[in-house]
């Protein structure tokens, strides 16, 4: 039976190349051939730790002996515990847990209409911007201004007017008495890896105070360590109202959240819920996630390998007179100069690299935070000839 057989029983919802991956280690994903393949996707930025790190292996087995799932009508001491340590390190006050970053997102919208229905006299539209990305339901979708979700399944969820990224005049322009909130990403991923400015956040938390309305930061991909400090925010210097986490926070396993300070914190009971809601197995990997990138040193090893990335990727570039670099820790982009980056990604899994083209002109780098320089080094030297052969 060939691959395509294989998985016929799948719905067809993405173009995958024809082989099957049956396991992983560190930096490294094995085919059912028994190649290996250097991952700089890393699950788009979800393996924080990598491929089946003992520290994520180790809990599950742990846990699932204890406790699997008792109900979300009950607590659960994994929960609990990984909610009071993501208060302690963050400017959060509370948890709720979902099973996806998109699930995170559309609570973090419900939180904000909830809060504008008690607060700001039903006030329920949030402010979202252009090229922004928060996830695949329909209410995130609504949020997201990707141009290609613009024609699917309509109609669309209103509310979510778009204004410009590190454009404080479009922001402004946007809100009216119906708004509640304003949502963005640090460094929107899915658009390039293009940063929110400091200056910009630090202007949009003035403005957003100023009003009265709630600053949402999405740090689906960028928190637990992903831009070297362990939530996005920190860099710039201020404090969101709501944030939601997922991809890192898990490890590899589902797992997100919708953080809130105390005074935006207003869901009674019935308004929200899930069946895998803070389940313990999940919550216990979390929490081990959490505390192994919070450990002393780890984070400075982030911020030292995303230098040594960036070095790498800018020398490539001089080389063969590419664009520039940008993003932050091990959450960065390459920009090619033309449209050939799905032709270059498809040549680099041929070669044994995988990696990710969210746009024509740009590759984005993703890989484990526990990469090392050597592999960072192994990688360039995969894509190095075949950025010469595309160009």
């Amino acid at each position: 039976m060939n691959v395509m057989q294989e998985t016929s029983a799948l719905m067809n919802v993405a173009a995958r190349p024809p082989v099957i991956f049956e396991r992983g280690e560190g930096s490294w994903l094995f085919d059912t051939s028994g190649r290996r393949y250097l991952d700089f996707i890393q699950g788009w930025a979800v393996n924080a730790l990598g491929h089946c790190p003992d520290t994520i292996t180790e809990v599950l087995a742990e846990q699932g002996r204890r406790l699997i799932s008792p109900s979300p009508a009950f607590f659960n001491d994994k929960s609990a515990a990984l909610a009071q340590f993501l208060a302690e390190k963050s400017c959060c006050d509370q948890a709720f847990f979902t099973s996806s970053g998109a699930e995170a997102n559309e609570g973090a919208i419900k939180l904000a209409r909830k809060y504008g229905s008690l607060h700001r006299g039903g006030a329920y539209e949030i402010v979202t911007f252009d090229g922004g990305f928060h996830g695949r339901t329909l209410a995130t979708m609504s949020a997201s201004g990707k141009p290609a979700f613009a024609p699917l399944f309509e109609p669309k969820v209103p509310g979510f007017p778009k204004a410009r990224l590190n454009d404080i005049d479009s922001v402004l322009a946007a809100i009216t008495d119906k708004t509640v909130a304003v949502m963005l990403e640090p460094i929107q991923g899915e658009a390039g890896v293009v940063p929110a400015t400091a200056r910009f956040l630090q202007d949009l938390r003035t403005l957003t105070r100023d009003k009265g309305l709630l600053l949402i930061l999405d740090e689906v991909q960028t928190g637990i360590g992903r831009t070297g400090a362990l939530f996005a925010y920190e860099h710039a210097g201020i404090e969101p109202d709501i944030m939601t986490l997922g991809k890192g926070i898990g490890g590899g396993v589902p797992l997100g959240a919708v953080l809130a300070q105390s005074h935006a914190s207003c869901f009674q009971h019935g308004d929200q819920g899930g069946t895998y809601s803070g389940n313990p197995l999940m919550c216990a990997v979390g929490l081990a996630v959490a505390r192994r990138v919070a450990e002393d040193g780890f984070l400075a090893g982030v911020r030292d390998k995303g230098r040594h990335l960036v070095d790498a990727l800018e020398a490539l570039g001089r080389r063969h007179g590419l664009g520039g670099v940008r993003g932050a820790g091990l959450l960065l982009a390459l920009d090619l100069g033309k449209p050939v980056s799905s032709e270059v990604a498809k040549r680099a899994f041929d070669a044994g690299l995988l990696l990710n083209a969210p746009r024509p002109d740009t590759l984005r780098f993703m890989p484990a935070l526990t990469v090392s320089t050597a592999e960072i080094d192994e990688m360039v030297a995969i894509l190095e000839p075949i950025i010469a052969s595309v160009r």
